[in-house]
């Protein structure tokens, strides 16, 4: 991922291009075309990415909901199952399973309006379950569990119990909720000084699954030093 300048941006109804990578629906289905070079002081330290992410949705939710009492900022789960397949060129690998696609938008930034998010999704049966809390920048919090049907209707759950998960490498401590408290990180993908996401087993609704869980600090991403850090994770182009 390379941050961009707006004159590196294009969007439309069905499409939106980041420099030479595009995202543009197809029909009921979403393609992901994927064409990266990691750039430093105008010289490329990573070899390119290249390749197609399709994300076919299974089911289509076009409920919203809001995050904060003033309207600022809410969400949307698009797709709550989808069935995704990766085609890459660069690195040669491949491979398909089950996806999701949601999207967050607001009139600030996240920063602003958050301290801290937990986040999880997991396929229950032919219904999928979404868990979302977190901390305003107030002090306020949030914490909703949705359930979708097969025909993508979400419909508030009872919240389960918290449950308590090991910090990471960068000590981000993460939580979630399950049936009788109990869920174990099963792997974390990626793990940096604000951001975690992991594969999480837990019982949710009755049901054994594994999750997607994301734990996002925001006070610690918009702290001076990370700020700092974020162009040698993420090189910026003009």
């Amino acid at each position: 991922m390379t941050e961009r300048g707006h004159s590196s941006l294009s969007r439309g109804p069905d499409h939106l291009a980041m420099g030479d990578s595009l995202l543009h629906w197809k029909g009921d289905r979403l393609e992901i075309d994927i064409e990266e070079q990691a750039i430093w002081l105008g010289v490329p330290f990573h070899p390119p990415v290249r390749g197609k992410v399709v994300v076919e949705p299974e089911m289509w939710s076009g409920q919203r909901f809001a995050l904060d009492p003033a309207g600022r900022h809410h969400w949307r789960a698009f797709a709550p199952r989808s069935r995704i397949r990766v085609e890459m060129e660069r690195p040669g690998i491949s491979w398909s399973g089950t996806g999701y696609l949601d999207g967050n938008h607001g009139s600030e930034a996240l920063e602003d309006g958050f301290a801290d998010w937990q986040w999880s999704r997991a396929h229950v049966g032919a219904e999928a379950a979404v868990l979302y809390e977190g901390v305003r920048r107030d002090g306020s919090t949030f914490a909703s569990a949705l359930r979708f049907d097969a025909h993508g209707h979400g419909q508030e759950e009872p919240l389960p119990m918290g449950a308590p998960l090991p910090a990471t490498r960068w000590l981000m401590g993460r939580r979630t909720r399950a049936d009788r408290g109990h869920a174990r990180v099963v792997g974390t993908w990626e793990d940096s000084p604000f951001y975690a996401r992991s594969a999480v087993a837990s019982r949710l609704f009755g049901r054994e699954v594994l999750a997607v869980h994301e734990s996002l600090s925001l006070d610690r991403f918009r702290s001076p030093i990370v700020q700092w850090m974020l162009p040698y994770k993420m090189p910026r182009r003009p």
